[in-house]
């Protein structure tokens, strides 16, 4: 395990991400839309990042949610990209895309304005691993059985604050989520009310 890696969680989320799964032996992969790529720059600004993490799409228009992530396409039509379902899918998409054994996504309303439906502040963070179930069979990237359709975890947040505000909590709040999986613990997180859900419906 690199000393490189080590580190609290609360001091850096995206380092104790990094310890956790590189001492697992475990890859990580991102999609994005309204953080726009900061969560892989929180990742890859952690030296030794490369061992751990695969690679990131920003699907920051809702055509390439569908087009490059998978995300099914009446989904997104019905009702928009800032949904619970479409992180799911969007973090079970970019870990197929990449090879990863975990993927996480961000979907939201950093502002000003709403979209599709949803106030500013609203936020959807998910995670896709190797433990999760796709259809009753255990889901490995590529293999039989693999589907988007996504058992994972997402957590639905109302943020307050700035755009900047809204984005980098966003950030912070997936990998504390992905921290939560990988480490069994509830993370707390003082500045967004989350509901966690579970995946599939």
């Amino acid at each position: 395990m690199s000393a490189e890696l080590s580190t609290g969680l609360s001091a850096d989320p995206a380092a104790e991400v990094l310890r956790l799964l590189e001492a697992r032996g475990e890859t990580l992969a991102v999609a994005e839309s309204l953080t726009g790529g900061l969560v892989a720059a929180e990742v890859t600004a952690v030296p030794g990042a490369s061992r751990v993490f695969r690679g990131s799409v920003t699907a920051y228009a809702t055509e390439l949610k569908h087009q490059v992530l998978g995300v099914d396409g009446t989904l997104l039509a019905e009702r928009g990209a800032v949904d619970a379902e479409v992180a799911l899918q969007m973090a079970a998409g970019v870990r197929k895309v990449m090879g990863a054994d975990w993927g996480i996504a961000t979907t939201g309303v950093a502002g000003p304005d709403p979209q599709d439906g949803q106030a500013v502040g609203t936020v959807f963070v998910a995670v896709d691993g190797p433990d999760s179930t796709v259809g009753g069979l255990v889901s490995t990237p590529g293999g039989p059985g693999y589907a988007l359709r996504s058992e994972g975890k997402v957590a639905a947040l109302r943020l307050n604050g700035e755009r900047s505000d809204i984005r980098m909590e966003s950030v912070r709040s997936v990998l504390r989520l992905l921290l939560e999986r990988l480490s069994g613990e509830r993370a707390g997180n003082g500045r967004a009310q989350d509901t966690e859900q579970n995946g599939g419906t």
